[in-house]
């Protein structure tokens, strides 16, 4: 069958990782998936991804791409693969692709869904996967907020470009809290997003919806260039829950 390109989606839990992107001397998933991989016989310099997420930050459907020479079907690579990875990673699905396929420039859209509860007593088993807020959130003035965050427009007072030359504009496609049982969500969809602009707009929400900020703080800081409030929702809280293409 010789050398294919294959689009993979990959989930993991990323409480210990320090973040996707391969760093020297850190655990991180791009150094574990590569690591796997070579034990299959890949030689290849780097796989490609569809983003970086950071440390702590956990993914349903990242995607991820590369070429190996694999004489089997995409069934048994999902298995060897699986069978190669630690624990807190696992591939779901496996597919071929045509070659000039990029996880990253092909990609219309991320999803991500930012998880919180409320209560006033720690949970440490909960928090593993949500940020406890205190005092009780109102949810009508967080999706209120959260309306000024749609269209295009230059997000520069909630996050940091992820290159030197990187422009601060983006456009959010959806953005809205809902309560499922008694945990909170929020979900956005944007084309692309700057370094921490998900976990600085959810604590942003989160304090309007607590009603230390006003509700037009997100309308006011997107105007201004600038926020002025100091804090990031914890990584914990926070999963990368789809790439649409």
């Amino acid at each position: 069958m010789g050398i294919a390109h294959y689009k993979v989606i990959l989930s993991y839990n990323g409480s210990a990782f320090a973040g996707f992107q391969r760093q020297n001397d850190e655990r991180t998933v791009q150094g574990e998936f590569e690591k796997s991989l070579r034990k299959m016989g890949w030689d290849g310099h780097s796989i490609l991804a569809a983003g970086r997420t950071d440390a702590g930050v956990h993914a349903k459907a990242q995607v991820v791409s590369f070429q190996l020479e694999w004489n089997h079907s995409v069934e048994d690579l999902r298995n060897a693969l699986n069978y190669y990875l630690p624990n807190d990673m696992a591939v779901q699905q496996v597919d071929k692709t045509p070659e000039g396929f990029h996880p990253r420039f092909d990609a219309k859209a991320r999803h991500y869904v930012y998880h919180c509860f409320c209560s006033p007593v720690r949970d440490p088993i909960r928090e593993v996967f949500a940020w406890r807020v205190w005092p009780q959130v109102k949810l009508d003035r967080m999706n209120l907020a959260a309306q000024d965050l749609l269209g295009s427009r230059d997000f520069a007072a909630f996050g940091s470009p992820t290159s030197e030359s990187g422009v601060t504009v983006r456009e959010v496609f959806s953005a809205k809290w809902q309560q499922i049982g008694d945990e909170l969500q929020f979900s956005i969809i944007a084309n692309a997003f700057l370094y921490h602009m998900v976990r600085r707009i959810t604590f942003t929400l989160v304090s309007i919806g607590q009603g230390e900020s006003p509700v037009n703080l997100i309308s006011q800081s997107l105007a201004a260039g600038s926020l002025d409030l100091t804090g990031l929702a914890p990584a914990e809280g926070l999963v990368l829950e789809e790439i649409i293409y």
